[in-house]
C-alpha cells in the first residue's frame, strides 16, 4: 500500500528566486518543484528555457509575477555546443540523425561564416518549439510529422564569441558564446552556422549563462536549494524589485502613497518617464509601477496591500516601522 502523500501548507512568498536549471527538466517543472520547496501559494517564470538547456531561470513568487512581463524584453547570452556533420530531425541532441555530412572548413572560414551572423539576422523559428501557430505549438504538428508554414522573424544577434573548436576528428564541433535578442533561437543559429559552412549540424549542448541583469553565478541550483533549511530558501530569494533594474525611483509620504495604491494619479515636480518603479517612505516600501507624463504619477501595476505588509514582515529592517499607509 502507498503511504499516504503528505499535504504541503502553502504560504505567501514574495521575491525571485534565480535557478540554475538542471538539464532535462522542463521550465515548469523546475517551478513546480521550486514552489513546493518554497511552500509558495504562487509562482511563475520569466519565459521558458528547453529541457535539454541548463542556466539561469529566474522564478517569480508572488508580488513578483505582476512584473516577470518586464524581463521578457531582456537580452540572453548563452554558450553551445554545434555539433558539425550530423544534421537531426530536431536539430538537437535528441533528435534522429537525418544527414551525415563532411566537415572540410577552414579556421578561417569558419571566423568569416560567424561574422555573417553579428548584427540584425532573420531566423524562421523552428517546428520543435513551443511556438504558437492556429492556437497549437509547433512541436505539436511537429510530432504528428507535419510541417507548417513559419513566418521569418527579425532577432539581433550583439556578440557572437568563438570560444573552441575542432574541425578534425571523428566529433568536430564549434563551442560559441552568444549574446543575443529576444526570441532568438539558439538551435536555429547554430544549424543556420552549421548549414553556411557546407557540412550541416546540431546543437548538442545549451547553457544560458546571463539573462538581463541576472548571471549563472548569482543562481542556485534545485539541489542546493533541497539541502537548505526553510530559513536558508526565503533567504535565497531576490527582492522582487530585482526586475525593474534601470527604472527611474519615485517616494511617496503616508498620504500620497495610500491614494496611490488606491490607483489615483499623483501630481508633482517629475518629468516624462515610461518606467517608474514607485515607494513609499518610513518604512521603505514597494508599492508598484507607473509612467509620469505631464507632470502626473500615473500607476501601473500595484501591489496590495496585504502583499506590502507580508514583504515588511519579512524584512528585519522594517518589520519594526510598519505604518498606516499599509
Amino acid at each position: 500500500m502507498n503511504a499516504p502523500r503528505t499535504r504541503v501548507q502553502r504560504r505567501p512568498v514574495h521575491g525571485v528566486l534565480l535557478l540554475d536549471k538542471p538539464l532535462g527538466l522542463s521550465s515548469n517543472q523546475a517551478l513546480q518543484k521550486a514552489k513546493w520547496l518554497l511552500r509558495a501559494e504562487k509562482a511563475g517564470h520569466t519565459g521558458t528555457l528547453d529541457p535539454l538547456a541548463t542556466g539561469v531561470l529566474p522564478l517569480c513568487f508572488g508580488a513578483a509575477t505582476k512584473f516577470s512581463q518586464q524581463h521578457l524584453e531582456a537580452d540572453k547570452t548563452y554558450e553551445t555546443t554545434v555539433r558539425l556533420g550530423l544534421k537531426t530531425l530536431t536539430g538537437d541532441a535528441e533528435g534522429e540523425v537525418i544527414q551525415t555530412r563532411e566537415v572540410s572548413c577552414t579556421p578561417g572560414e569558419v571566423v568569416e561564416v560567424l561574422d555573417r551572423f553579428m548584427g540584425p539576422i532573420r531566423q524562421v523559428p523552428p517546428m520543435h518549439s513551443a511556438l504558437k501557430k492556429d492556437g497549437k505549438a509547433l512541436y505539436e504538428y511537429a510530432r504528428e510529422g507535419e510541417t507548417v508554414e513559419r513566418e521569418a522573424r527579425n532577432v539581433v544577434i550583439h556578440d557572437l564569441e568563438l570560444l573552441d573548436m575542432q574541425l578534425q576528428g571523428d566529433a568536430p564541433f564549434l563551442r560559441l558564446r552568444v549574446r543575443c535578442s529576444k526570441g532568438t533561437y539558439i538551435r536555429t543559429l547554430g544549424e543556420d552556422i552549421a548549414e553556411a559552412l557546407g557540412c550541416g549540424g546540431h546543437l548538442s549542448a545549451l547553457r544560458r549563462v546571463v539573462t538581463g541583469p541576472f548571471e549563472v553565478s548569482q543562481c542556485v541550483s534545485l539541489q542546493e536549494l533541497e539541502a537548505m533549511d526553510e530559513t536558508g530558501r526565503s533567504a535565497a530569494l531576490q527582492p522582487v524589485d530585482v526586475l525593474l533594474p534601470g527604472f527611474t525611483q519615485v517616494h511617496l509620504d503616508g498620504e500620497n502613497a495610500g491614494r496611490f495604491l488606491s490607483g489615483l494619479r499623483r501630481r508633482g515636480p517629475w518629468v516624462d518617464c515610461d518606467q517608474v518603479v514607485v515607494y513609499g517612505e518610513h518604512p521603505r516600501a514597494l508599492l508598484g509601477t507607473a509612467h509620469v507624463h505631464g507632470g502626473e504619477l500615473i500607476p501601473g501595476r500595484l501591489l496590495s496591500p496585504i502583499e506590502i505588509q507580508q514583504v515588511l514582515e519579512r524584512s528585519p529592517a522594517n518589520a519594526s516601522l510598519l505604518t498606516a499607509q499599509v
